[in-house]
C-alpha cells in the first residue's frame, strides 16, 4: 500500500510544540505519521508517541514509517475525539503536546476506491473508518430532501444547497444514487448553466458536506478540543491544522473561549463569574502556508494553524 500524503505546515506546527525529549505527545489524526515522525525526531527513548487515527490503512502505513524510531509509540485505531478515555486505557494522566491535523488526507482523496472524489468514479463511501455503518450511499439515497439541503447547506455553504437536494431526489426515485461520478454529474446539472464550468467543480461544496456528515467531523469538535486542553499538563501546547471556514470557526471560538478570562459585564464594579483563563493564545493569527510549501502542495492553501499552550 502505497499511503501518500504530504504533510501541511509540518515544520510550523511541530516546532510550536516545544517538544521535551522525555515528554508524551499525541497526534489525534495521525494520517501517514508525517507530523508524527517529526514529533518522534525529537523524542528520547523515555519519550511516548500516541497516534491515533479511525482508518487503519492510515495506521499501517504510519507503523511502517515510524518502526525506526527509539520513543514509545502507541498506536490507535479511534477517534480523537474519545482522547479521555484513550489516555485513561493507556494509564497517562497528562501530555505534554497535541497535534490535530482536521479534514481528508491527500491518500483518501486519491484512492479512487473510498469514494470520496468528485473526479474519480467509485462507490459512494466517504468513510474515514471503513467499518463505520453510515456512508455517502446512506446519505445520498435516504436522506429526505429538507434534510439533504440543510446538510449542503450547513456544511458546505453552497448556495444551491437546496436545488442539489431537489435533483438528487429526483434522480433517485429513478434508481439509486451509486457512484461518485453519477452524483458530480447530478450535482452539475441542478446549477445554473452559466455556473457548472467555472475554477471550482459544482460538487466540491457537496461532496464536502456528504463527507463531513458520513465522518461527524464537526460534531463534537469543540468538545474535543477542550477535552484535549484538560488533558494537557501546565505549559503543554495543543496546535490545530484547519482546511475549511467550519472547523477553522470552531477551533478559533473554542481557543478564544479558553483563553478569556471574566465575562461579566463591564459595569459590574467585581467580578461574580470567577472565569479566569486556561490557556493563552500562542499565535493570534492563523499561520498559513509559506508560497515555497504552496509551490510544493497545492492542497496547503487552505490550512490554518492555530497553538494554545495550558496555563
Amino acid at each position: 500500500m502505497n499511503f501518500k500524503h504530504i504533510s501541511v505546515l509540518l515544520d510550523e506546527s511541530v516546532d510550536l510544540l516545544k517538544v521535551v525529549p522525555d515528554g508524551t505527545y499525541a497526534d489525534g489524526t495521525l494520517g501517514g505519521g508525517g507530523h508524527s515522525s517529526y514529533v518522534c525526531s525529537k523524542l528520547s527513548e523515555k519519550g511516548t508517541l500516541i497516534g491515533i487515527d479511525r482508518d487503519e490503512d492510515a495506521l499501517s502505513a504510519a507503523k511502517e514509517r515510524l518502526s525506526d524510531y527509539k520513543c514509545n509509540i502507541v498506536l490507535t485505531h479511534n477517534n480523537f475525539f474519545n482522547i479521555k478515555s484513550i489516555l485513561s486505557e493507556m494509564h497517562i494522566e497528562a501530555l505534554d503536546g497535541a497535534i490535530l491535523d482536521l479534514g481528508v488526507s491527500s491518500y483518501q482523496l486519491d484512492t479512487a476506491e473510498r469514494g470520496f472524489s468528485y473526479n474519480a468514479d467509485a462507490r459512494l463511501d466517504m468513510r474515514m473508518d471503513k467499518s463505520a455503518d453510515k456512508d455517502a450511499y446512506l446519505v445520498v439515497n435516504t436522506y429526505d430532501e429538507a434534510r439533504l439541503a440543510d446538510i449542503i447547506f450547513k456544511y458546505g455553504e453552497d448556495r444551491y444547497a437546496r436545488r442539489i437536494a431537489r435533483e438528487i431526489c429526483e434522480r433517485r426515485n429513478v434508481k439509486p444514487i451509486e457512484t461518485t461520478l453519477e452524483l458530480s454529474e447530478i450535482i452539475k446539472a441542478a446549477f445554473p448553466p452559466s455556473e457548472r464550468y467555472g475554477d471550482k467543480h459544482p460538487a466540491k461544496r457537496t461532496f464536502q458536506a456528504i463527507r463531513i456528515e458520513v465522518n461527524s467531523e464537526l460534531d463534537g469538535l469543540e468538545d474535543a478540543i477542550k477535552d484535549f486542553v484538560d488533558c494537557l499538563k501546565p505549559g503543554g501546547r495543543l496546535a490545530v491544522i484547519t482546511f475549511h471556514s467550519l472547523e477553522d470557526r470552531i477551533v478559533k471560538n473554542a481557543f478564544s473561549e479558553l483563553a478569556s478570562g471574566c465575562v461579566c459585564p463591564k459595569d459590574f464594579p467585581i467580578c461574580v463569574c470567577g472565569k479566569t483563563p486556561v490557556v493563552k493564545l500562542v499565535n493570534r493569527k492563523p499561520i498559513v502556508a509559506t508560497n515555497e510549501e504552496l509551490n510544493k502542495n497545492f492542497r496547503a492553501h487552505s490550512a490554518k494553524l492555530r497553538v494554545i499552550e495550558k496555563l
